[in-house]
């Protein structure tokens, strides 16, 4: 869609040529949803990609991503084989069901900012305990956590002036066990809800919503849960109002699937580790 009220682009090619922020500025990465309907408060666009991010380095203590690396991009990523919880990467990339054009523009950035219940970059990173690397507008950086940088529909916890730079994934929470469900309306839908089960080697269990819900929500475990634990923690940590509503699902409907497929996800953390 064009943009008929944008005034002016610009492409900085470093920190430093990043302009002030002022009121009708947006930054542009993939851009797949800023083109895709009216922004009629938009007057300025600040193209992330001309800073020449690189997508992804692979070091010591893990993964990072910059915000600007694409899904295509990310799901072409050789990752080391002892890397188990990489297989969450394909599963993710592929709960956002778009064309090779979209994989090859929409951006990991782009996904959590936009903050849309759905994102699965969201739940992925929400799940492996990746931590957010913010520019501030006035040229220090904050660290965030992932579970904590969505705040709700289409509400992030970026200041004005902020930049989302990149994630970081620990590598302790890349070789965990993992077990990811999704369910949708319809073979094509967007995602009503989304859950991810992480396991440690010491038997800690990690289960995250989301989809489902306005929000992340990333429950513990010391151990696998029984059903009646996982159906209070469940229950207390998910009041009814957090449970999203839209055309994808009514919030009674997710609050019983996901209830189903956090138990379907316990169950195969447990055969899982019965063959190891």
């Amino acid at each position: 869609m064009d943009l008929n009220t944008i005034e002016t682009v610009l492409r900085p090619r470093s920190r430093c040529q990043l302009p002030a922020w002022r009121e009708g500025d947006a930054c542009l990465a993939g851009g797949t949803w800023l083109f895709s309907e009216p922004q009629p408060r938009t007057r300025r666009l600040v193209d992330l990609a001309s800073l020449g991010w690189p997508p992804h380095t692979i070091g010591p203590e893990g993964l990072t991503l910059a915000a600007t690396c694409t899904l295509a991009q990310l799901d072409r990523l050789e990752r080391p084989p002892t890397w188990s919880a990489a297989s969450l990467i394909g599963e993710c990339c592929r709960a956002l069901l778009g064309s090779f054009k979209i994989w090859n523009t929409a951006t990991v950035g782009g996904n959590l900012c936009l903050a849309l219940p759905a994102g699965p970059m969201i739940a992925l990173a929400v799940a492996l305990d990746a931590r957010c690397t913010i520019w501030s507008a006035d040229g220090t950086e904050r660290d965030l956590p992932a579970a904590d940088f969505v705040l709700g529909p289409q509400h992030n916890a970026l200041h004005p002036g902020e930049i989302l730079r990149s994630l970081r994934f620990p590598l302790a929470a890349l070789t965990r066990r993992t077990a990811f469900r999704r369910i949708s309306l319809s073979p094509a839908g967007r995602s009503g809800a989304l859950l991810i089960g992480t396991r440690d080697v010491d038997g800690a269990v990690a289960l995250t919503v989301t989809a489902a819900v306005r929000k992340p929500v990333r429950l513990t475990f010391d151990a696998l849960p029984d059903d009646a634990t996982l159906a209070d923690r469940l229950g207390a940590a998910i009041p009814d109002a957090l449970y999203h509503d839209d055309v994808h699902g009514r919030p009674d409907w997710r609050r019983h699937v996901t209830g189903l497929l956090a138990r379907e996800i316990r169950d195969t953390l447990r055969e899982a580790g019965r063959c190891t």
